[in-house]
């Protein structure tokens, strides 16, 4: 297959990442089926698509007949045949539970027609034990979009044991194609990506769990100092708790270092329903300890 052969992509899961990767593909002409469990949440994910190209249309990044187009080219369906039977590229976007994904594949494997490529969003778990769940190894590949998935322009690209060059070729393209630019990774616990910024997070973690500094300054030394978009705390926000947290739990799982065993605040807050930015949820860490305005 030719990367200009990509015409239907197929999204699974239609959270924060799901929604934000439909968006880009439709933006960039590809017709989308985006499927998640329920109705409600993906009438959910696509206002929120509505309301980012919205955004984008005031500000004047895009004109307002896009943003109908953008959203003309976005199906929705709780039926995941219907969802992946027709699909040139499909990418799964689902909480990150090794079991559930393998499950899912193992499903849509016996669905999609034998030439669709597998790609799968996880920011840490194995992409060769993922492509073990299919027929077609040698398809599968890594994926893994940044937040907010419009916004950034980088994806980087995660090599199974078995994912051929061909494979890796042709998503590198279709990342040109989405005007963004891509890395290319062996398949490791937390790849490179996830590695770094997990093991930023747990230091920082550490520091603040030791008083060396409040969470707003120790953002403010990386924002201001290194030159960082984002500091640690404020990332984890936006990523969710509960993601961070089970990015943490999928690196201690795969080395059994315990230098990555998760902080005991994190779990503390997630507890107590502090989840990052996301519907109901209490907020984050600037919630919890009062920066936000």
């Amino acid at each position: 297959m030719e990367v200009k052969a990509i015409r239907t992509m197929s999204i699974l899961g239609a959270g924060t990442m799901g929604h934000g990767i439909a968006q880009t593909m439709a933006q960039h002409g590809y017709k989308v089926f985006l499927g998640d469990v329920s109705q409600e949440l993906l009438d959910a994910a696509l206002e929120r698509v509505k309301k980012s190209l919205q955004k984008l249309a005031e500000n004047g990044k895009i004109g307002q007949d896009e943003v109908e187009g953008t959203l003309s080219m976005i199906t929705g369906t709780i039926n995941v045949e219907e969802v992946a039977k027709d699909a040139d590229f499909l990418i799964e976007a689902i909480p990150e539970k090794l079991d559930v994904k393998k499950e899912l594949f193992k499903q849509l494997d016996k669905v999609c027609r034998e030439e669709t490529i597998f790609a799968t969003n996880t920011s840490t778990l194995s992409i060769t034990e993922l492509a073990s769940a299919t027929e077609r190894p040698e398809k599968f590949i890594g994926m893994h979009f940044f937040n907010p998935v419009p916004l950034m322009n980088i994806v980087e690209l995660v090599k199974g044991l078995l994912t051929s060059d061909e494979t890796t070729e042709i998503t590198r393209k279709l990342v040109l194609k989405l005007g963004k630019e891509s890395t290319i990774v062996k398949d490791s616990p937390g790849f490179a990506s996830s590695r770094l910024g997990v093991a930023l997070f747990l230091e920082a973690s550490r520091m603040l769990e030791e008083g060396v500094a409040s969470a707003e300054d120790i953002d403010k030394t990386m924002r201001l100092g290194y030159g960082h978009r984002m500091g640690p705390f404020e990332t984890c926000d936006l990523v969710g708790l509960d993601a961070r947290l089970n990015n943490i739990n999928a690196m201690y799982e795969a080395t059994r270092d315990p230098a990555w065993k998760p902080p005991q605040l994190l779990k503390q807050l997630i507890s107590a329903g502090y989840l990052g930015k996301k519907p109901s949820s209490k907020g984050g860490y600037y919630t919890y300890f009062g920066f936000e305005k």
